[in-house]
């Protein structure tokens, strides 16, 4: 049986038999009536005194009416619809004539105010209204030119034109974004009693995590962003698409670097006349192939937590601070962030470098993408990084290309505007001058190095062996490279912790000096409780390529590894990282050691920018646990190591000399550097106490130094360096 609905003023009931055979190709028609006057006018009646019947009552009515109890249910379901549509009407036309009367007020109240005349003087008397208030009047006159002025100033200095020429402010859509274009305890690295770490009491307030300062940013702010943004894609495209005459082959090393007289000519600023003769420029441009395909990489780069994992050698510190633009349809393509970034040489006696930026991402045609970074300064932000020196990344970025086989081609470029507010430590000041510690080349080199690792982690029953058949699946070849990740990772933080500690030199000589840091652990992975961080820097005069063979040589690690007490150790597994012998993992086990439990799992890495030599003592059981594929995540890590870089000198520079060879094999790295002297960085961490407050002693200081000390003698005696600086 079937039932329709019906209005209050004439229901319609519904009809009940007439069963048609679903073969019948005609549609069965219902059959409607209205309901009887007498049956309206029970309904009517029953619905002012009861409009919500319960169940009872509808069965009652259904009897008396002779209507089925559905029948009944409807109308009153339609009747209290009709009731509330004609509340709404009446409030509507109540509220309609209420607001043109008030509107009709409003008008004759302003013509009247016309032609009042005060009676003293004969003009329009002073309001007592405080909107009209001359005091206030004024403040708010000196704020908005304030605002003014500050958007003039940030537009002239971005966008190369007056604020007269900005659009109108107004919320961000997508739209305004597009563009035309298209160790062992043996190893001392965890407390025992081969360190004599005492600790004094009292609280450490310098090592709990400084909180991110937060900002409110205006819709202006987020309109001048845009504008920013188009701008910097526009010039970035150019200078990503032109050769000559904005850039030249440098005749120290070949590297593609900017012509500044024909850029400042083509891309004119408007603070030119102001520019501090202490500033210095760093510009370069770099292409190469990278193993990755480009949807991926612009999803990487517009993901800074990814972003950090591409690049953990140089990238200490990133957060996107708002997002201005999503992209269009779920698509990387007109997605805006602005963002806070610290940068960093892998070691304590380089300063990083911090800046907001904003990065804008762009699809350019089918297959190509244009990513553009470019510092922008926030109000109220100005003085707020303690660095000694100031930076602004100027127009910055990369295009992406997709290729055949999922490769992408990569072009880069660095442009940066330096001021140095404090002397650059001697043994860095060819390598920062050069522009090779934060150039094209080093970004484009890490980015090669980390997406072959990537491929190698995806296909690892084609990239990895082991000795003996120690690792038994590519699960646990793959839980193995990300166990060495986070120990890399963890490493690289280390040299510049994210809790705003500084480094505190503990002892220096002509030779070398010994910078530490103390910073509390407490995230999984990590043992818990204050570590201690220690790192000095040397020089050698010979080539990167060669120290970084010794390092990562195992026959070679009882010369320079001290705590080892000159025990020999073996390679008991070994996972290839990339298409260089010297990327890959390592798990080494010390021969005649008093610990048989303890091994030595060992990232080495390396590409033409520098090189790493990773490690940290692993338990037997915990890496039991990683070679059979189970997640490696809560593996406690608390790695030491060494980083390797050229010094930035021309082997011209030294005159072919210097106890070395003047030739560097870059062994495959696809480098067109040459240098004859390398940088050393020897870090170690140590885990000195399980409580949240601890400070080091004057003992903790002299152990501290002669493990350091210790290690450089040994390092330099292996290499034949004992009269190096």
């Amino acid at each position: 049986m079937e039932f329709s609905s019906g209005g209050g003023g004439g229901g319609i009931g519904g009809s009940s038999g007439d069963h048609h055979d679903a073969s019948d190709p005609h549609r069965r028609k219902k059959r409607y009536h209205r309901h009887t006057a007498n049956q309206i006018q029970r309904l009517e009646a029953m619905f002012k005194d009861c409009p919500h019947p319960d169940e009872k009552i509808r069965l009652q009515l259904s009897r008396e009416l002779n209507l089925h109890p559905r029948q009944i249910k409807f109308w009153f379901q339609n009747r209290r619809t009709q009731m509330k549509a004609q509340h709404e009407r009446a409030d509507n036309c109540a509220l309609r004539a209420e607001n043109d009367k008030i509107r009709c007020e409003n008008i004759a109240i302003r013509e009247a105010l016309k032609n009042v005349i005060c009676p003293s003087c004969g003009g329009p008397p002073v309001t007592e209204d405080p909107y009209f208030d001359e005091q206030k009047l004024r403040i708010e006159n000196a704020q908005l030119k304030e605002e003014l002025d500050r958007v003039s100033s940030i537009a002239a200095k971005y966008i190369g034109r007056p604020i007269s020429q900005l659009p109108p402010v107004q919320p961000i859509h997508v739209s305004s974004l597009d563009l035309s274009m298209a160790s062992f305890s043996g190893h001392g690295l965890l407390p025992g009693p081969s360190l004599d770490l005492h600790l004094l009491p009292g609280s450490s307030n310098n090592i709990s995590n400084l909180p991110f300062p937060t900002m409110s940013i205006s819709d202006m702010d987020k309109s001048l962003m845009a504008d920013v943004a188009g701008n910097a894609m526009d010039e970035l495209i150019r200078l990503l698409q032109t050769n000559e005459p904005l850039w030249m082959k440098s005749t120290n090393d070949g590297r593609e670097i900017l012509n500044l007289e024909n850029y400042e000519r083509i891309f004119p600023r408007h603070n030119n006349q102001l520019k501090n003769p202490n500033i210095r420029i760093e510009a370069s441009r770099d292409s190469g192939v990278v193993i990755m395909n480009g949807l991926a990489l612009v999803d990487m780069f517009m993901d800074v937590n990814k972003w950090m994992e591409l690049f953990p050698t140089i990238v200490s510190r990133a957060r996107t601070v708002e997002v201005i633009s999503p992209g269009m349809l779920g698509s990387p393509s007109g997605a805006l962030q602005l963002m806070y970034e610290e940068l960093q040489v892998l070691s304590p006696l380089v300063p990083t470098r911090q800046f907001y930026f904003l990065r804008f991402c762009q699809q350019i045609e089918q297959g190509s993408w244009a990513i553009v970074d470019i510092s922008y300064d926030l109000p109220h932000q100005e003085n707020q990084f303690a660095s000694s020196c100031k930076t602004h990344r100027l127009l910055s970025g990369c295009l992406i290309q997709d290729m055949p086989n999922g490769y992408s081609k990569v072009t880069w470029v660095e442009h940066w505007e330096i001021e140095d507010k404090a002397p650059i430590h001697r043994l860095y000041m060819d390598l920062i001058h050069s522009g090779l510690a934060f150039g094209a080349e080093k970004w484009l080199s890490s980015l090669q190095r980390i997406c072959e690792r990537y491929a190698c982690l995806i296909g690892t029953s084609n990239s990895t062996h082991d000795l003996a058949g120690v690792i038994p699946s590519p699960e646990g070849k793959r839980s193995m490279m990300k166990l060495a990740q986070r120990m890399v990772n963890n490493f690289c933080a280390s040299l510049n912790p994210s809790n705003g500690q500084q480094w505190s030199t503990l002892s220096g000589s002509n030779e070398f000096e010994v910078r530490a840091t103390l910073h509390k652990s407490n995230d999984p992975g990590q043992p818990n409780g204050v570590v201690l961080s220690a790192a000095t820097t040397i020089w050698l005069p010979i080539p990167p390529e060669n120290v970084f063979s010794f390092f990562r040589d195992e026959s070679t690690r009882p010369q320079w590894d001290v705590l080892s007490n000159q025990n020999p150790v073996q390679e008991v597994a070994h996972v290839a990282n990339g298409s260089h012998p010297g990327n890959c993992i390592s798990v080494l086990r010390a021969l005649n050691a008093s610990q048989s439990n303890m091994l030595i799992l060992q990232e080495s890495c390396i590409d033409s920018s520098g090189s790493l030599v990773v490690y940290c003592p692993v338990d037997l059981h915990h890496i039991n646990i990683a070679m059979s594929g189970e997640d490696p995540s809560y593996i406690p890590l608390l790695p030491s190591g060494l980083t390797i870089s050229p010094d930035g000198k021309l082997d011209q520079e030294r005159g072919g000399g210097g106890g070395a060879s003047t030739s560097s094999n870059t062994g495959g790295l696809g480098g067109r550097l040459s240098s004859a002297g390398s940088l050393i960085t020897v870090v170690f961490q140590i885990l000195v106490s399980n409580l949240p407050s601890a400070k080091m002693s004057p003992e903790s200081v002299t152990t501290v130094n002669n493990l350091i000390g210790n290690t450089v003698h040994q390092i330099k005696a292996a290499l034949n360096c004992t009269s190096s600086g």
